[in-house]
């Protein structure tokens, strides 16, 4: 009896051992991966290394902007072809990478307390003219520039907030849903206020297209932005992924429209000297730091203040190059459009790497 029942014992426990000794079978697979020469921890440092690679590409965002322009002076037609439809798909394929990293719920926070939104929307368009008028009066009264510059300066003033502010602000890591609000609204509002704001300031009414105006925006930044919403909803593994290249796909987007609008007016702004790029420079800093500082003194967070910044600080330069050519007579009007593009993309780029550096930084501290 005693042997029957040492037997299932033993059994038992020959059982076991040889189940204690058995290798897992992801353990055979390391080991064969080993001896076919692949290592499967590679996988994640590698992973980590493109990550950094493509932070570290984005961190330079300024001097891809700066080496765009300068170049584009220099040989125009390396950027002149990135003009059309072309530039048009181009952001809104940014647009689009923007999208991917947003949820809806982002929006409808937004929309719970607008007050930002509108407190944007009222800088937008109260301190950009009121520098764009001073910057007149400069160009005019103390350089000695030809009134078509000091005309150009106002037209773009007046102008709504561009696209290329949703893409800084994404590389700010700032609040990317208002920045896109922000531009849908004050680009409806150009309507009345660009035309109304022109008038008073210069003298000379600028008609403006008010349903092109938004069917471009709608085109370009809403429609992409609510795709990549959609998409992130119902595949976010695929879509976290691809989101890991959005940034630099972004600066480059925006190096190129830079370089393509300084290259297509080369002349003018070679004639037009360093004193025309300063009066640009202290138009668009006027506006960052103006839209920071009444952000902040208003009681809004940083994150919010650094948004508005951008959004006003940042102009639709391309708007103020067609009105220029279609509605004035000297073609000197367009050339502080088109240093604008350049200006407002280098100080815009330079904040949101600034920034980046102080967000990536915080978050590596907690």
């Amino acid at each position: 009896m005693a042997k029957l029942l040492r037997a299932p014992r033993a059994l038992l426990s020959r059982s076991c051992a040889r189940f204690a000794t058995k290798k897992p079978r992801r353990a055979k697979n390391v080991l064969l991966m080993r001896r076919r020469g692949a290592s499967p921890e590679a996988d994640a440092p590698t992973a980590t290394k493109f990550v950094e690679f493509v932070d570290g590409m984005t961190t330079l965002f300024p001097a891809w902007v700066a080496t765009a322009a300068i170049s584009a002076l220099w040989k125009p037609n390396l950027y002149t072809w990135f003009c059309g439809d072309l530039l048009v798909n181009g952001i809104a394929f940014t647009m689009l990478g923007m999208g991917l990293t947003m949820e809806a719920k982002d929006f409808r926070e937004v929309l719970k307390v607008p007050q930002a939104m509108l407190v944007g929307l009222t800088l937008q368009y109260t301190i950009m003219p009121t520098m764009g008028f001073l910057a007149s009066k400069i160009a005019t009264g103390v350089i000695g520039l030809p009134p078509a510059y000091a005309a150009g300066l106002i037209l773009v003033s007046c102008c709504p907030g561009g696209t290329a502010s949703n893409i800084v602000s994404y590389l700010a890591q700032a609040d990317v849903p208002l920045s896109v609000l922000m531009t849908a609204a004050s680009t409806m509002s150009a309507v009345f206020a660009t035309p109304f704001l022109t008038t008073g300031l210069i003298g000379t009414l600028v008609p403006v297209d008010g349903f092109g105006l938004f069917a471009s925006t709608l085109k370009v930044v809403l429609l992409p932005v609510l795709l990549g919403v959609m998409l992130n909803t119902f595949a976010p593994r695929t879509v976290a992924k691809v989101s890991k290249v959005s940034p630099l796909a972004a600066v480059i987007v925006v190096a190129l429209c830079c370089g393509s609008v300084i290259g297509q007016h080369a002349s003018s702004i070679s004639s037009a000297g360093p004193a025309l790029v300063g009066l640009v420079t202290f138009l668009h800093a006027g506006g960052f730091l103006l839209g920071y500082v009444l952000t902040r003194l208003g009681g809004h967070g940083r994150r919010t203040a650094r948004t508005i910044s951008i959004e006003v600080g940042m102009q639709n330069s391309a708007l103020g190059v067609i009105l220029a050519t279609l509605h004035f007579a000297d073609p000197l009007t367009a050339a502080p459009c088109a240093v604008s593009a350049c200006v407002h993309s280098l100080l815009g780029s330079t904040l949101a790497g600034i920034w980046r550096v102080q967000q990536t930084t915080k978050k590596a501290g907690t």
